[in-house]
This record gives structure tokens, C-alpha cells and sequence, in this order.
């Protein structure tokens, strides 16, 4: 059992391995292609209007890529944390209901009212409802430091 499970991470991990050196090796392939067409583009406009404009031409270029790829990060990054906060609900309300289906779990509660007493035990509930309404209000408040990873 455990040999079967070595073997399928091995041979994942050669896959991985793989496909991640066949990856890099079209990167590096992409970024030869783009130095050459922009060293062709920049030696086209340096002929044609001179150094100064050739630089800023260049400039320019390098600052609409740069601009185009930070502006995709921040909606990469808003859609992680919408997709976080959306699963962190369906895993609070799935745990939620998992537990008040659970039989034993009813059984226990059913023992407990029955040994203290249904006069007793509503104070009790009634100050755990409201700490657990405090729980998940503050629960539901998203923290901005803690949710971004460290960079």
C-alpha cells in the first residue's frame, strides 16, 4: 500500500520536473526573441529619428508592459481573495451543518439536558448563543494585514 503511494509521488514529481524544465526552457527561448525584436525596433527608430527618441521610444514600451502586468496582478490578486472569502463561508456553514447532523453529537446534547435540567441549562445556551454571535460577526470581518501573504 504505501509502495503504491511512493511511486505515484515519485512519478508526479518526474512529471513536475518534466514539464517544469520544458517551461523554463520556452521561456528563456521567449525572452532571446523579444531582446532581439527589441533591439531591431530600437535600432529602426534610432536610424529613423535619433538616440534621445529611440530611448524614450523604448521607455515607453517597457512602461505600458510593466504597467499592463501590475494592473493584472491587482485583479489576480482581488479575485483570490473574493474566491477565499467565498470558500471560507461554504466551509463555515458546511461545518456547521455537519455537526448539528451528526446523531451522537445530538445524543450527547439530548444526555446533557437531561442531567442539568431545562430550567439550568437555558441560561447557559442563551450566553453561548451570544458568544457565538460574537464569534461570527467577527469572523465575517475580513483582517486586510493578515488575509495578503507576506512579500
Amino acid at each position: 500500500m504505501f509502495q503504491r503511494i511512493i511511486d505515484g509521488i515519485s512519478a508526479s514529481t518526474g512529471t513536475t520536473v518534466r514539464l517544469t524544465s520544458l517551461a523554463a526552457g520556452a521561456a528563456f527561448a521567449l525572452f532571446i526573441t523579444t531582446c532581439f525584436l527589441c533591439a531591431a525596433a530600437f535600432i529602426a527608430v534610432l536610424e529613423k529619428y535619433g538616440p534621445v527618441q529611440a530611448c524614450l521610444a523604448g521607455a515607453g514600451v517597457f512602461f505600458l508592459l510593466t504597467l499592463t502586468a501590475a494592473v493584472s496582478y491587482w485583479a489576480y490578486k482581488r479575485q483570490l481573495r473574493k474566491e477565499a472569502q467565498i470558500a471560507a463561508e461554504r466551509a463555515a456553514k458546511s461545518a456547521a451543518s455537519s455537526m448539528l447532523a451528526d446523531p451522537m453529537l445530538l445524543a450527547t446534547g439530548l444526555q446533557i439536558v437531561r442531567a442539568i435540567g431545562v430550567k439550568r441549562l437555558l441560561p447557559i445556551l442563551a450566553i453561548g448563543g451570544v458568544a457565538l454571535g460574537i464569534m461570527a460577526s467577527r469572523a465575517s470581518i475580513p483582517d486586510e494585514t493578515s488575509a495578503e501573504p507576506a512579500e
